[in-house]
């Protein structure tokens, strides 16, 4: 038996690995099978790991083989200084999970306008500003008045995957890059934008199971970018207002966002045209108010509470009813294809970008499956699917973890 081949790996690039993918030593220690002392020891350079193990190693950071062995770590930017502030999580202290989700999102912008210019199909460019001082409903009709969405159209979604379908292409057309992120606990994030431009990003949690959650996260996150345009959301890194100044911002996005998806005439038509009710908004009226909007009773709830049907003290024990209801809720079961998570975290317009750039020879078959991560033999059934409405009310949802 051949002895195992050191690696002539530079330790500086183990650590630098290490910590900017969010790991402590322990379970990467533990993901080897080595001891925690073993690992400490080849980020020293007291021992060299085997070419075996720093194979491995890649795999669990996701970065390339070679990147070990380089002469210095490379110099990029702090991801905070990519997306929007999100509470709860620290600049420079995220978790594993939620960094390669945006590092993951940030490669597919990249790659998303890199092959638009070599095509020639450029995205279009998203302009439309918000200041914190509109008034949500002048807010909310500017930005849906941007997608242009009618309330017709919406009135004949069949269910809330299609408006979630409807919503995301409608961001993609106005040159807002929507993706999806797995693996990513919801208390940490149900969406994240990413404020670059041209090109900014959403990304929504694939945990979210309600297609009507994330069509509201969806548009809780393009008001961060209308307002990143107007100068008054700023990246995680330079954001320096406190807790509760922040949570003003959410609140402003969450009330735009509602107003977006639940516009006032109809809104109006529609409380009009409910019967009597001595129980007041329990879950199961809520529920049925939001239905015909194909919205979350909570950002039906949201809505009422701007226009004053609820005040903050009903809305409060509203929303307390409305947690425990999500409680006592049995945990999500489903089954995502490979073709459905494709769809679901890149996007069409990018595995479109993908497939025409890999028939045109811009990028290998091989490439174009590394970005997709999707094998090669799903090729022509994503195909079909690109270019096919989705058969069923449960079809392309990304359920993908």
């Amino acid at each position: 038996m051949k002895a195992p081949i050191p690696a002539a790996v530079n330790p500086a690039l183990l650590v630098w690995a290490r910590q900017e993918s969010g790991f402590p030593v322990e379970p990467v220690a533990k993901r080897l099978h080595v001891t925690p002392d073993r690992l400490v020891a080849w980020e020293l350079g007291q021992v060299k790991p085997t070419v075996r193990q720093v194979r491995e190693l890649a795999g669990f950071y996701r970065r390339p083989f070679g990147i070990f062995f380089l002469p210095a770590p490379p110099v990029i930017p702090p991801l905070a200084a990519q997306y929007r502030k999100l509470p709860g999580v620290e600049p420079g202290e995220e978790s594993p999970e939620f960094r390669l989700a945006v590092r993951i999102m940030l490669q597919r912008r990249e790659t998303a306008l890199n092959l638009a210019e070599e095509l020639g199909a450029p995205f279009n460019e998203f302009r439309l500003s918000l200041r914190l001082g509109e008034p949500p409903i002048e807010a909310g009709r500017r930005l849906r008045e941007a997608l242009g969405v009618t309330m017709e159209e919406q009135s004949g979604w069949r269910h809330e995957w299609e408006a979630w379908w409807r919503w995301r292409g409608a961001l993609e057309n106005a040159g807002v890059l929507v993706l999806q992120f797995p693996k990513v606990p919801l208390v940490q994030a149900r969406g994240v934008s990413l404020l670059q431009f041209p090109l900014p990003v959403v990304g929504i949690n694939s945990k979210e199971s309600s297609a009507a959650a994330r069509a509201f996260t969806l548009m809780h996150e393009l008001v961060h970018i209308a307002l990143a345009l107007g100068k008054e959301v700023l990246n995680a890194l330079k954001e320096g207002r406190d807790a509760a100044a922040w949570m003003d911002v959410e609140r402003y996005a969450e009330e735009v966002a509602s107003h977006i998806l639940i516009p006032k005439a109809r809104l109006d038509g529609a409380l009009a045209a409910l019967p009597a009710h001595k129980g007041g908004w329990d879950i199961a009226r809520m529920k049925a108010l939001a239905a015909g909007f194909r919205v979350t009773p909570l950002a039906m709830a949201t809505r009422l509470r701007s226009a004053g049907v609820l005040t903050w003290e009903a809305y409060r024990q509203w929303k307390a009813l409305w947690d425990d209801y999500l409680r006592g809720l049995p945990a999500r079961k489903g089954f995502a294809t490979p073709i459905d998570k494709t769809i679901g975290r890149c996007g069409r317009p990018l595995a479109q970008l993908v497939l025409q750039a890999m028939d045109t020879n811009r990028i290998t078959a091989v490439e174009a499956s590394r970005t997709l991560d999707l094998r090669f033999n799903h090729f022509e059934g994503l195909r079909e699917r690109l270019y096919k409405p989705p058969a069923s009310s449960r079809a392309g949802a990304d359920d993908g973890e």
